[in-house]
């Protein structure tokens, strides 16, 4: 009997793991690994000769999936709607010899606690196809302090991207809290300002773009580890924060006074503007707030989220895919017990959130403190079938929890 060898490298059966046989040839598992890297090789030397592929989501398919989670700040939705549009518009333009360059354009948040920004970005990954992540400003320091360095948010973005540099290049990121990085003062520091200006001046290359060395698994506890370059040249930043106080600096460059009670009829409608004064930012006032102005210079579009008011409040509560009365409705099913909470329950939870100006965080809050006996209870109790929220029932509750105790300045 004739010995079964690899038609490819001539091994003999007895000296693979796999010998796959055809109608007149023979390969060996050893040969089927080698092909399979020749492959992906030829097909990423493609790839990258040619232009990236996406399926470009238009700007109002994705303000309508914005819709499904974040309720209103439509202007704020139409801003990074299109910004993202044209990320991916601008990936495709990528190796195509063209005069005009698109540039790209890092946005800037400004929203007061609560209003859904971050809550923004975690709804905008679900639908993108670029790697995505979120990074918190607060932790980073300069280089050589204790804290984390500015390049730890590529790290974040690579590990989104399975380490995929080329991936990663295409990404989008989402720096949380950028106001915590204000200037401590509005001059020049002449000592180090770690944490504020510092991280500024460190944060503007990587905006603008440039070949950044990236430790893989963070910076300091692994010295030895062999750094990954990744160009941020194509990476788009969406950066957010709450700017607490800014709304003193728009006031008093819109000559308006902050506090006082008008007298007047023009002063009332005053007054009436002072409520949002946010609508009326301008990139002066995040640079009397503490950002240098060449970090203002590398976020060229500005928007700004809408305080919520007492209607849009009720609204989170309940339309949202993922709204809060949906979220407990579910956590009494799994009891078999039905929840269901009237409207005037409803009316006094958004009163409470208002009052203790919480946004929409507050809402959480309160709710958990109005259920809170009923979740402990229930579970083991077999006699009780549906449990009614009503006005009542909510005030008694939160006027004996400690959230009641809130003073609110």
């Amino acid at each position: 009997m004739a010995q079964v060898t690899c038609s490819f490298c001539g091994r003999n059966k007895k000296d693979v793991d796999l010998m796959i046989s055809g109608i007149h040839a023979h390969i060996c598992d050893k040969c089927i690994t080698q092909a399979n890297q020749i492959l992906s090789e030829e097909s990423k030397t493609k790839n990258d000769i040619s232009s990236p592929s996406f399926n470009l989501i238009k700007p109002k398919d994705m303000k309508s999936h914005l819709d499904q989670y974040v309720i209103g700040q439509d202007e704020a939705k139409k801003v990074i709607s299109v910004a993202v549009y044209n990320h991916y518009k601008r990936l495709m333009q990528e190796n195509k010899d063209d005069d005009v360059r698109i540039e790209k354009s890092n946005i800037i948040m400004v929203g007061e606690t609560g209003t859904g920004k971050t809550y923004l970005a975690r709804s905008l990954a679900k639908i993108l196809q670029v790697p995505f992540c979120i990074a918190d400003a607060t932790v980073l320091t300069e280089a050589g302090y204790v804290g984390e360095d500015v390049e730890s948010i590529l790290t974040r973005l690579l590990q989104a991207a399975d380490y995929d540099v080329e991936s990663a290049e295409r990404g989008i990121v989402y720096i949380d809290e950028l106001d915590k990085i204000a200037r401590k003062s509005d001059n020049p520091s002449i000592t180090r300002d770690v944490s504020g200006e510092g991280v500024q001046q460190a944060l503007l290359k990587l905006l603008e773009g440039t070949s950044v060395n990236v430790p893989p698994q963070g910076g300091r506890k692994h010295p030895d580890q062999k750094m990954i370059t990744v160009n941020t040249e194509n990476i788009l930043f969406i950066c957010g924060g709450a700017f607490d106080g800014i709304t003193r600096n728009i006031g008093s460059r819109l000559n308006t006074r902050p506090l006082g009670f008008s007298a007047s009829a023009q002063e009332k409608t005053e007054e009436v503007n002072k409520d949002n004064l946010l609508k009326f930012i301008t990139a002066q006032d995040l640079k009397s707030f503490g950002l240098i102005p060449e970090l203002i210079g590398r976020l060229p579009v500005l928007t700004h989220l809408n305080p919520l008011d007492a209607n849009a409040l009720k609204k989170i509560l309940t339309e949202p895919k993922n709204a809060l009365v949906k979220q407990y409705t579910k956590l009494f099913e799994m009891e078999d017990v039905e929840i269901e909470f009237k409207k005037t329950a409803l009316d006094y939870i958004v009163e409470k959130a208002l009052e203790y100006k919480l946004g929409a965080r507050g809402l959480r809050s309160i709710c958990e403190s109005i259920v809170n006996d009923a979740m402990f209870e229930i579970p083991s109790d077999t006699k009780t079938k549906k449990l009614v929220i009503n006005k009542a029932y909510a005030e008694e509750k939160f006027e004996k929890s400690k959230i009641n105790k809130l003073k609110v300045a």
